[in-house]
């Protein structure tokens, strides 16, 4: 554990502000060591903690939280947050099953006023809160906390149009701008125009001056009404530029060097101060994984990270099979080689997809359009209209965002955007806001969709072929996140469509398997035979629409049990079975169980104790069958 006899007397925000400013500097220091301490022995997210080391020690020194409300978007920055705001010693239980958030949490403590986890939201929420404090006739201040690569989401804009538009004094904006790198002499030019910016003395002034023009008489002519309009115009261009915040109804101070703590603090006071009558823009310019050498060098700034040395930032990785992203990754280069039409489109997430590979080999057919999935859709609408081969590549929790560009640009359109659907089930350690719980269900519903989810590695190989040659409708193929079976992939098959494969033939027991959980179906089957001496009928359905209504009216006939397991939640692909046994009427004298998502969101944890929980391991689906089995007899 590192030396920090300061950090070690803050357990809450109200110790820190009895420090001297003078003492905030070792604080930091002690802060980001323990951080860095911390996120080394239990992996996590590291960068973008140590990007806002000082912002956040500033801003729990300056303003009154909890009764001022700091929200942080999407949350993995709040590591730091988090240790000075009473969850210091539980901070080694972070991401761990009953353990601390990765993100903030609103029932883990009152200083996380608000749940993250996706981008861009912070702004919209922020001024909720700000709403509410005016309606309340309270004075609490409202600050969102935003990233440079978040404010890319058009959901940010929005947010900022209207704040500007209610004239909000109690709304401040934090731009974490942690992409550019400040030289001395700008930094110091920069802070100390900051400083002169937002002090009051100066805002005074330049009320008076705003006033004074405001209230010249009516009988003006045109041509000096005219002349005030424009003077107006050029104070504030002298002032702050051309810039856009201002004119979308926002007071903007900045760029200020986000690393010194003792300009952090005057400035966050001054705004904290000032009498204003528009919310108010701070841009701080950060380094992420500043003050960690190896941090600092590394390309994605260390922002996840497993487990590390700390003197050489060596991190601890297991030998693990190809993920279910590389397999996609290169199965999807492998084939836009030969198909010219093939592009790739991803929203801000070019690494966590496997798409920066594409993007290595073709660099004009690769599309990164920041955190905009909405855009995202319909740009590769688009594309589709014109006879290319878009492949949108989106986690499918961030695949959410766009369901109405889904719906209305690419469905009802029958447009054939292929939709590569990453993170599909439960995802582990970040828990329920990255868990791809849905897409099943809300892919499977919409008219011209085809949803396929492969069941292992040369499935998902057969899956990216596929798509790349149905030209016919959209259509959608889901993995998950982590390793794959380690399979020898062969060249890849064309799938016919709503095609399912036999597994194993058996009798009494018919399961339809969809997916990635097949593994753990046929496990659980070779233990219900060691015990009854028979085997189950096992079908990889591989498609979850449109189903494979033929292989079910060819084994239905001779199953007492029927079985379908998705990893889903409901309303996905035991939907369409279930409705197409009411339709046949096989569901007169048959055992019936649906096995997909419990109707609740699954915490963090390994993903082994998430399955586990909802008992989709191996041991807990042979249970079933033998209860079922059971009930048969």
């Amino acid at each position: 554990m590192s030396n920090t006899p300061i950090l070690d007397n803050i357990i809450t925000p109200h110790d820190l502000k009895k420090l001297d400013k003078e003492q905030l500097p070792d604080l930091c220091n002690e802060l980001r060591n323990d951080t860095i301490d911390i996120v080394s022995k239990i992996g996590g997210h590291l960068g973008a903690g140590l990007g806002v080391i000082e912002l956040t020690v500033a801003l729990h020194y300056v303003f009154d939280t909890p009764q001022d409300k700091v929200i942080w978007d999407v949350g993995h920055q709040s590591y730091p947050h988090k240790i000075l705001t009473g969850r210091r010693d539980k901070m080694l239980t972070l991401r761990k099953k009953g353990g601390l958030s990765g993100f903030t949490k609103r029932k883990e403590s009152i200083y996380d006023p608000f749940g993250a986890g996706h981008s861009s939201t912070s702004i919209s929420a922020a001024l909720g809160f700000a709403v509410s404090s005016k309606l309340s006739g309270n004075s609490d201040k409202a600050i969102a906390v935003i990233g440079d690569g978040a404010l890319s989401g058009g959901m940010a804009y929005e947010a900022i149009n209207n704040a500007g538009h209610l004239k909000l004094n109690n709304l401040i904006i934090i731009l974490n701008d942690n992409e550019m790198s400040i030289s001395s002499p700008t930094g110091a030019l920069s802070s100390y125009l900051a400083r002169l910016i937002s002090s009051s003395s100066y805002v005074s002034i330049k009320n008076i001056a705003k006033n004074i023009l405001d209230h010249c008489p009516n009988i003006l002519s045109n041509t000096v009404k005219s002349v005030k309009k424009r003077t107006k115009e050029m104070m504030n261009d002298t002032i702050h530029g051309n810039n856009l915040f201002e004119h979308l109804g926002v007071d903007y101070i900045g760029p200020i060097d986000g690393h010194n703590i003792n300009d952090l603090v005057t400035i966050l006071s001054n705004v904290r101060d000032i009498n204003t009558d528009k919310p108010i823009l701070l841009h701080v310019a950060t380094k992420k994984g500043y003050g960690y050498s190896p941090a600092e060098k590394s390309d994605d700034k260390y922002h996840g990270v497993s487990k590390f040395e700390i003197a050489t930032g060596k991190q601890h990785k297991s030998k693990v099979n190809d993920s279910y992203t590389k397999i996609f990754s290169d199965s999807l280069i492998k084939i836009a080689k030969k198909d010219k039409k093939i592009v790739a489109i991803t929203a801000a997430m070019p690494s966590g997809t496997g798409i920066d590979e594409f993007a290595t080999h073709f660099p004009d057919r690769c599309f990164d359009v920041g955190i905009a999935e909405q855009h995202a859709v319909t740009f590769a609408a688009g594309l589709a209209c014109e006879g290319f081969k878009p492949f949108v590549t989106i986690y499918s929790t961030f695949l959410q965002r766009a369901y109405d560009q889904i719906i209305h640009d690419v469905a009802i359109q029958n447009l054939p955007v292929r939709f590569a659907i990453d993170r599909a089930g439960l995802v582990g350690a970040d828990g329920p806001t990255h868990a791809g719980s849905f897409d099943i269900g809300y892919l499977s519903m919409l008219p011209n969709f085809v949803v396929m989810a492969p069941s292992d590695d040369q499935e998902l190989v057969n899956s990216v072929y596929t798509a790349s040659i149905h030209d016919s409708s959209p259509i959608a193929f889901r993995y998950p996140r982590g390793s794959g079976l380690g399979q020898k992939t062969k060249s890849p098959v064309k799938l016919e469509i709503g095609k399912s494969r036999t597994i194993k033939e058996g009798k009494k027991i018919l399961i339809l398997s969809l997916g990635t959980v097949l593994s753990n179906v046929e496990n659980a089957a070779e233990l219900f035979y060691k015990k009854h001496n028979f085997y189950p009928t096992i079908i990889d359905m591989r498609f979850a629409k449109p189903i494979d209504t033929k292989v079910i009216d060819r084994y239905i006939k001779n199953s007492d049990i029927l079985i379908t397991a998705e990893e889903g939640a409901i309303g996905g692909f035991s939907s369409q079975v279930n409705n197409y046994l009411n339709v046949k009427g096989y569901n007169q004298n048959l055992i019936i169980k649906n096995l997909f998502f419990p109707d609740c969101y699954t915490e963090h944890a390994t993903p082994e104790e998430m399955y586990s929980e909802i008992n989709f391991d191996t041991e807990s689906i042979s249970k079933m069958m033998e209860r079922l089995y059971i009930e048969l007899s």
